[in-house]
């Protein structure tokens, strides 16, 4: 990297900054994900590479400012792994996850004087059912919870009350969003992660459409021909093949 950084180097690795690379360092994430969501061995073998390229080069871009550089990075972080583990590391025992969870939670506030919130540190730009699966994780480990995932049920079905009596566009969008988290806070508590919950909704959604538009090829039919009814039938029949 120092070598493609140099003056006789890659013009376009030479132009970098920390701020031009944030795309990338997001594709290269979600490509990552992909390939451990398709068990891929190979493409997580590849996409790992791919990450800690994005490290290694924002590395050299600091260390090229004498700012910091890449065995400063991994001492920090082999330094926070022994700090927040006392329970490996150190005499303070700790018998579940839950526990270790809270301990996690006291010693970065210990650390981090600025967050004056339990929930504070959250990044801004998480997608937004991640973000507020994390926020919700923060607040009940505060002890802000619902007692049972039955009473956030509850709660989801008052929510699509107020959603059905809304005036306006922006009491509605209000409360649709007040839905959106209730959701995702029945999700967290059946401990399931509402953000991998709508990507794999929405990819079984586009397979099946891909499906029934082949279907549709394969009848001669345009689906733009097709009344609602009809795209109804059609669909439960690309249903029933993939079953």
């Amino acid at each position: 990297m120092a070598k493609l950084r140099a003056p006789d180097g890659c013009p376009w690795d030479r132009e970098q900054t920390h701020a031009t690379l944030k795309p990338h360092l997001l594709e290269e994430c979600y490509e990552l994900i992909d390939a451990i969501d398709d068990q891929d061995n190979e493409a997580l073998l590849e996409e790992l590479g791919d990450v800690l390229l994005q490290i290694v080069l924002h590395a050299q871009i600091a260390s090229e400012e004498a700012r910091f550089d890449f065995d400063q990075i991994a001492d920090r972080i082999a330094d926070k792994l022994v700090l927040r583990h006392p329970h490996v590391f150190g005499e303070n025992k700790l018998p579940t996850s839950e526990a270790v969870l809270r301990q996690w939670d006291v010693i970065k506030r210990s650390e981090k004087h600025e967050r004056k919130s339990v929930i504070d540190g959250v990044p801004r730009t998480l997608p937004a059912l991640a973000k507020a699966q994390k926020v919700q994780a923060k607040a009940a480990r505060a002890g802000f919870d619902w007692p049972e995932a039955n009473d956030v049920l509850a709660k989801i079905r008052e929510e699509i009350s107020e959603i059905e009596a809304a005036n306006d566009t922006d009491e509605l969008s209000e409360e649709l969003g007040d839905l959106l988290f209730s959701v995702v806070n029945f999700a967290r508590k059946q401990n399931l992660d509402a953000e991998g919950i709508l990507q794999r909704a929405t990819a079984k959604f586009a397979r099946r459409f891909r499906a029934m538009e082949a279907l549709a090829a394969k009848k001669g039919i345009q689906l733009s021909t097709l009344s609602l009814p009809e795209l109804d039938l059609l669909w439960e029949e690309t249903k029933r093949q993939e079953s």
